[in-house]
């Protein structure tokens, strides 16, 4: 019988594979065996400091063993978790922490040379652990947050965990919307289990793999399709914090990876890598990509040149990051230019502005309804309400299925674009823009990029007499927003396309590639 909450898989792949290898970040090896005892000591932490079930704890730091073993001993103490973007800025996540009700923030602070706590400021969550040294008083260190555990006994942790059921909320992870405050999805063990057993069937995911976790932990992308997947297959997760490709060539060949997912950017960038003949990647067999449009001839070279195997795939953090999937089978077309079919127990329908679903080839909004929709965003009726029509999922897409039940994605209804699989809405960057004293008016739009598949674009009117250069602008955005939501280009306009009430009409404005 399958297990029904992440405690109970995390039981069962100790139980069944004890001696195979779980996680691999640098010098830290564990096997199933010892992530098991680590997330055991990690549960018991947060319970001798009074962490209850249903509480919220985030997490923000890069990729690292430790972010697993947070995440799970958090999840097999009956918490939530909330991740955080490591790009964030202290406004950003102070918002967030807030907006949660966190009760603890594990932070890996200097990452990057980012100062997480001084940004963050005060007041922060009851807990605050610092990966590495605490940074600042009323912080303390993993090992100071494990030791207080030893007031806890197994026996008490086991009950713990055996009460979580399958329908708590496991995670929420927080996705902006077009007003630019964040929203956060709320997902159960169910829903997170049976879609990504979904995911692994369609996508080949299997026992022995070794899975480059190179997509974010704090994304879907990464914890979902990442950590879970590993899990429910028992492969193994080799972490790495930061994509460089020369350093990623580096782990496949010394780690014998074999599964790679991730944004088409990366799969780009090991391809052009001048030193790409210089490692063994004989040992890849799977690609899954997704969060833009994948040229045909991308993946008919990553099949000649990595990848036995390269599949795509669709979803949003509304539906536990996952829709469609292809499958290894299909063919080069097929997996370039749609996004596959609805995973097991999974509805697609697209629908005209009534509703009512359009016949096969034809375009419409993207509705899915099933297992993997959210229960809603925290606290916010309305927006789920809007967000849930009738049982179904408004996705913000538009798109057309096929008469093999395929869903290609032609467009976006939501004013949103989509930079190296992030998703970025204008007008978070807008608010920001006009927030600068030398600004006017604004208009942000997504423009393509060969690299990123899209960057940002600001179209901005100054005020009348300001002194601004398009350089002021950027550094203005770079100390409020992820390095992300910066626009790559600022180009200086006299006005901006309206409607008759005076809107702008973003579909007016030039979208050419960036001036050189």
């Amino acid at each position: 019988m399958d297990a029904l909450t992440i405690p109970a898989v995390v039981e069962r792949a100790v139980r069944d594979f004890p001696d195979v290898e779980a996680v691999v970040d640098g010098r830290v090896r564990l096997t199933y065996a010892e992530l098991g005892a680590q997330v055991g000591e990690a549960a018991k932490a947060f319970i001798a400091l009074g962490v209850e079930p249903g509480e919220r704890v985030a997490i923000w730091a890069p990729n690292s063993a430790r972010w697993v073993v947070t995440a799970l001993g958090a999840l097999s103490a009956g918490a939530v978790v909330v991740p955080i973007n490591t790009r964030y800025k202290g406004d950003e996540a102070r918002w967030l922490l807030e907006r949660s009700g966190a009760r603890a923030l594990f932070v890996a602070d200097g990452f990057l040379g980012n100062g997480y706590l001084a940004m963050l400021g005060e007041p922060a969550p009851d807990i605050v652990v610092t990966y590495d040294l605490p940074s600042r008083e009323g912080s303390r260190s993993w090992a100071d947050f494990l030791a207080a555990g030893a007031a806890v006994t197994d026996g008490q942790a086991a009950a713990r965990a055996a009460a979580v059921g399958p329908d708590d909320v496991a995670d929420i992870l927080f996705t902006s919307g077009t007003t630019g405050r964040s929203k956060g999805a709320m997902c159960t063990h169910r829903q997170n289990l049976r879609t990504y057993r979904g995911w692994c069937a369609r996508t080949g995911v299997r026992q022995g793999d070794r899975y480059l976790i190179v997509n974010p932990l704090f994304h879907s992308f990464g914890y979902k399709a990442g950590v879970f997947a590993c899990l429910l297959r028992a492969a193994t997760m080799v972490l790495q914090a930061v994509f460089d490709p020369e350093e990623t060539m580096r782990l496949i060949e010394a780690e014998k990876v074999t599964v790679l997912p991730g944004a088409p950017t990366l799969y780009i960038s090991m391809l052009d890598a001048p030193r790409r003949p210089e490692f063994d990647l004989s040992s890849l067999r799977l690609a899954v990509t997704g969060a833009s449009v994948v040229p045909v001839a991308l993946i008919q070279r990553m099949r000649a040149e990595l990848f036995p195997e390269v599949v795509t795939a669709y979803g949003l953090t509304e539906s536990c990051g996952t829709v469609t999937a292809c499958s290894v089978g299909d063919d080069d077309l097929t997996v370039a230019t749609t996004s596959g079919r609805a995973i097991e127990g999974v509805e697609v329908m697209v629908a005209d502005a009534e509703g009512d679903p359009v016949p096969a080839g034809e375009d419409g909004e993207v509705l899915v309804r099933g297992h993997n929709v959210m229960l809603g965003y925290l606290d916010d009726e309305e927006a789920t309400a809007a967000a849930i029509r009738d049982g179904w999922l408004v996705t913000g897409d538009r798109g057309r299925l096929d008469e093999r039940g395929n869903l290609a994605i032609t467009g976006r209804s939501k004013d949103m674009f989509v930079v190296g699989g992030f998703n970025v809405y204008p007008a978070e960057i807008e608010q920001v823009l006009a927030a600068h004293d030398g600004v006017a008016e604004a208009a942000v739009i997504g423009v393509p990029d060969e690299r990123m598949g899209e960057v940002g674009r600001a179209y901005v009117i100054a005020r009348p007499g300001a002194r601004i250069t398009a350089e002021d602008l950027v550094e203005h955005c770079r100390g409020r927003l992820a390095n992300f939501k910066v626009p790559r280009e600022v180009l200086f306009v006299e006005d901006l396309p309206r409607n008759a009430s005076g809107k702008v009409r973003k579909i007016d404005l030039p979208r050419h590639p960036l001036t050189a």
